[in-house]
């Protein structure tokens, strides 16, 4: 198996496998694969744990069904592009060497890696799009791909080391990061800060990978640019709808 990233700001990963080779993704993760390149579906691969395991990952927010790319009679490739600009990092699994991943950080991973609910916490109605905060725990035995959105800071905590970050800009941090979501200190800062009221505490020792564009931040971003009917008014109600929107910029630094 030789595998090549390519491109910058939306990059892709080309896999090249040998006959009988294989990688899995989550559905719907494929750009584009060669004539040799078969796939398969299943409901347990990569997700461990029998169909109790499928059922956890699923209730935590991941997809039902993982999809096998498998090369057949010849050399092939299978290629997976990145959803939203940013990077596509490598990471090699094994024991004392797993990785806790944001819900959409999985992108593909050969055979004997596994895929499950590693963390998972309500933070309320209307944050995270009300699914509350969802890490994936990355474990098994081989090379998975994540992807990261924005750009990369990578940080290696020492021992004891803390580190607070709003929970859209954590990316990935390896397992033996100690890891909570607690509240912003002040009642002052949760209502003007305009930052949140959740905060993620991480503690060394461990890589952390930081990414600079949450997914949900750019959504909200796109968002203002669309057309809403509701909007469309005169009069008194653009200041509500001004006042509308200030409120919904404070709200959305929970996603």
């Amino acid at each position: 198996m030789q595998t090549k990233i390519q491109g910058t700001t939306m990059p892709v990963l080309d896999v090249q496998l040998e006959p009988n080779e294989s990688v899995f993704s989550e559905s719907g993760e494929l750009s584009w694969m060669t004539a040799s390149i078969q796939m398969t579906t299943h409901t347990q691969m990569g997700g461990g744990g029998g169909l109790f395991g499928v059922l956890k990952r699923v209730a935590g927010g991941g997809s039902l069904f993982m999809t096998e790319y498998r090369a057949y009679g010849a050399p092939g490739v299978v290629s997976f592009a990145t959803k939203v600009p940013g990077h596509i990092v490598p990471v090699e699994v094994g024991p004392g060497a797993e990785y806790m991943v944001h819900r959409h950080g999985f992108l593909c991973a050969t055979p004997q890696v596994t895929i499950g609910v590693g963390f998972q916490q309500s933070l309320g109605a209307g944050v995270f799009g009300g699914n509350g905060f969802l890490l994936q725990r990355v474990a098994g035995q081989g090379t998975a791909w994540l992807e990261l959105s924005g750009e990369l800071v990578v940080k290696n905590l020492a021992p004891g080391e803390l580190l607070r970050v709003h929970p859209g800009h954590v990316g990935a941090f390896q397992s033996s990061v100690a890891f909570q979501i607690t509240t912003v200190p002040g009642i002052k800062n949760m209502i003007f800060g305009g930052d949140g009221i959740f905060l993620a505490e991480m503690m060394g020792p461990g890589a952390v990978w930081l990414q600079t564009l949450p997914i949900s931040r750019l959504a909200h971003q796109i968002a203002e640019y669309l057309p809403h009917t509701e909007n469309r008014q005169v009069g008194p109600a653009v200041g509500g709808g001004l006042l509308g929107g200030i409120v919904g910029s404070i709200l959305s630094g929970n996603e």
